[in-house]
């Protein structure tokens, strides 16, 4: 019988950091935790690496790969995590993993959407098949993807605003028949310009568990990469706006 692959997964996207480590594999253990994140992220990463690897029993050189959150979110948690799995990757040299560990990038709203899943399958509600993940972006913008089977490129994480968010969802799924779960942390901040987008809603953060859910289909599918390959996603590469363009939108 095949072993399962051993993972140690990282978010720090949000103002949640969430660590896990694990198999992936249903019904396997899995040891995570679950705090502030943030500008605390930097300083409690490392030591809660170290207790949840072992409570697994695991050293670094045991796992398979090491699996982070690359984005979108927040530029600061997006650094972290990155930086954090790249150097404990660099820093595993062993006959098994002569380059180091491998890491899995992976999408942040693929692990709301997971997530979301997950938290309806637990509470016995029923899982729609397509799935509009969405993370409050600030600057009155939301990061957005759209899960559909058979349709990849809507996936792609993207920036839009809460009031062009209906336009945006009738364009991409214009079959009005399909069930729709709407998944993400916009609800609050956003309420009045999401009000009237149909569809079931169920407030979801990206968890390093989500991503461990994951991690065994990016492995099979060949998403590992080196360390030095390793980069955050950002979306947007602007976070400020010049004195300019502040006057113009006055």
């Amino acid at each position: 019988m095949t072993m399962p692959h051993r993972f140690l997964c990282i978010d720090a996207s949000t103002d949640t950091l969430s660590v896990a480590v694990g198999t992936g594999r249903p019904g396997d253990p899995v040891h995570g935790h679950s705090g502030p994140g943030a500008a605390q992220s930097s300083a409690s990463l490392l030591p809660v690496i170290q207790t949840l690897l072992a409570q697994a029993g695991w050293r670094l050189d045991d796992l398979d790969a090491i699996v982070f959150g690359r984005g979108p979110g927040s530029f600061t948690g997006l650094r972290t995590a990155c930086a954090v799995a790249q150097g404990l990757a660099y820093g595993v040299r062993s006959e098994r993993h002569r380059r180091g560990l491998p890491l899995l990038p992976l999408d942040t709203l693929a692990a709301v959407a997971e997530e979301a899943r997950g938290l309806r399958r637990e509470a016995g509600l029923p899982v729609p098949e397509v799935v509009v993940a969405m993370l409050d972006a600030r600057m009155d913008e939301i990061y957005l993807s759209v899960e559909v089977p058979g349709l990849p490129e809507l996936a792609k994480p993207r920036l839009c605003a809460p009031e062009a968010l209906a336009a945006h969802l009738a364009a991409a799924l214009p079959d009005a028949q399909r069930s729709v779960l709407l998944a993400g942390n916009v609800f609050g901040p956003y309420a009045e310009p999401l009000a009237q987008l149909a569809g079931e809603r169920q407030a979801a953060l990206p968890t390093a568990s989500a991503l461990l859910r994951l991690a065994p289909g990016a492995w099979q599918a060949g998403c590992a990469v080196d360390a030095r390959e390793a980069l955050p996603l950002y979306v947007r590469d602007k976070v400020a706006l010049t004195t300019a363009e502040r006057e113009g939108q006055r």
